[in-house]
Parts: C-alpha cells; sequence; structure tokens
C-alpha cells in the first residue's frame, strides 16, 4: 500500500468501503463450501481508529438467498407487539436521532425491541408502544 493510499482516520464511509471489499473477497470461500454470506453491519469501537465488521453466514433458503432467522422471528411476533411483520428494518426518528429495527427479543418484556442507531449502528431496546407510536407518527403526512 502506497502512502497516497494510507488511511489515518476511520470514518463511515471509509469502513462502509472496507466492509464491501471485505464482503466481496469472503463471498467466494462461502460459495466454495455451499454458503451464503452477507453483511452484517459494522460498529466502531473506537470512533475513528478501529471498527468491527460483522458478516453472516448460513445455509442458503431453497431460493438461494441467506436466511435471516432475525427477520422470521420478527414476522412472527410482530404482530403480538403491535407492528407488522413490513416494520423490521424499517426506520424512525427518536430524539432527534434516526433508527433502525432490527428484532424482537421476547425475552425482554419491558424492552422487547431491538434497534440500531444508523449513524454508528449501535444497539439501543426500545418499548413496543414507543416503537409503533413513532412508526405511526412518522407515517403521517
Amino acid at each position: 500500500m502506497s502512502k497516497a493510499n494510507r488511511i489515518t482516520r476511520l470514518t463511515s464511509a471509509t469502513c462502509e468501503q472496507i466492509q464491501a471489499r471485505m464482503l466481496e473477497a469472503c463471498r467466494q470461500i462461502a460459495s466454495d463450501h455451499g454458503l451464503v454470506i452477507e453483511s452484517a453491519g459494522w460498529r466502531g469501537l473506537e470512533p475513528g481508529f478501529s471498527f468491527e465488521p460483522a458478516f453472516r453466514i448460513s445455509i442458503p433458503a431453497p431460493d438461494g438467498k441467506p436466511l435471516n432467522l432475525e427477520k422470521e422471528m420478527f414476522a412472527v411476533l410482530a404482530e403480538q407487539y403491535g407492528l407488522e411483520a413490513a416494520d423490521f428494518e424499517r426506520e424512525f426518528i427518536a430524539g432527534g436521532e434516526r433508527f433502525r429495527i432490527t428484532g424482537i427479543d421476547p425475552r425482554r418484556p419491558k424492552y422487547p425491541i431491538s434497534v440500531e442507531r444508523i449513524p454508528d449502528r449501535r444497539g439501543f431496546k426500545f418499548t413496543a408502544d414507543n416503537v409503533a407510536m413513532l412508526l405511526k407518527a412518522q407515517a403521517k403526512p
């Protein structure tokens, strides 16, 4: 690597680019073993200096796409929490920050909805009522 290409600070855009290249490099290895690989995001550990990429490797579903257990679980449980299956990965704004719904954990009765803050992908827990209210408010024109 030449000095001109050397990265001295990891921005969100740089982390995305590096992870995309890593994913592409790993795709052939997964394919050789009959598996599929997809990005599971990343999170900044030391802002600007390190990040942790995440990949999900799975046995493919019959249609050849990656099996997403979080999405399947969300579809099964969503109605019990006042949400819809289509709300998985929907975005909403709370406290001036953007979040994305990533799952439901029924073992957390008070805060069952898992979300990630979009800029840094940090995980948070919300009440089901709060998320339903925020989604409804956002849907209004």
